[in-house]
């Protein structure tokens, strides 16, 4: 039996790098806003992971987040700072995981660049909480699948490779650097 890959008649892998690397994961974090935070790998446990919300993605890739600086994560990342994130924009599609290095600061500026006031929900001090700290991930790799054009193309593509019993897939993947 072959696998999907050799099933398919379109061309269905592309590595990104540079600005289109960056682009590309700009767009699929845009398309989740969350993710699975994973940390804590160099201890021979299993890694912890948390969902986190993503506050921005910068025009360097580099991914940007508010936690507390009493959060196991934060102490987690002093001792490991690598990181796995895990995002899922769509039941179908765009896919991101993205491992690099994090980074925590109490740089007020882009605390305050970065608040949103539904975050008075857990830092109930406001943007003025002494809590409040910055995650910086600088993204050192990742890897995408995603479609190739709308979802409502990918699905007619399904759908018609099921009724014919060919495989006609609109799915792309590939390796993703931004520098």
């Amino acid at each position: 039996m072959d696998s999907i890959n050799n099933n398919q008649s379109e061309d269905n892998y592309e590595d990104l790098s540079g600005k289109q690397g960056r682009d590309k994961l700009k767009e699929l974090i845009e398309k989740a806003s969350s993710c699975f935070f994973c940390t804590n790998f160099k201890t021979g446990s299993p890694f912890t992971t948390r969902p986190m919300a993503v506050q921005k993605t910068d025009d360097e890739g580099n991914i940007w987040f508010l936690s507390s600086d009493d959060s196991h994560k934060n102490d987690e990342i002093t001792h490991d700072p690598l990181v796995q994130l895990l995002f899922q924009g769509s039941p179908h599609s765009d896919f991101l995981s993205v491992s690099g290095r994090a980074f925590v600061s109490k740089d007020k500026e882009k605390i305050e660049e970065l608040w949103n006031p539904l975050l008075k929900t857990w830092f109930t001090g406001g943007v003025d909480d002494s809590r409040i700290t910055v995650i910086k991930v600088i993204p050192d790799e990742g890897y995408y699948w995603d479609t190739k054009h709308a979802q409502a193309v990918a699905f007619v593509k399904r759908l018609v490779g099921a009724v014919i019993g060919k495989t006609i897939d609109d799915s792309i993947e590939g390796s993703i650097s931004v520098r």
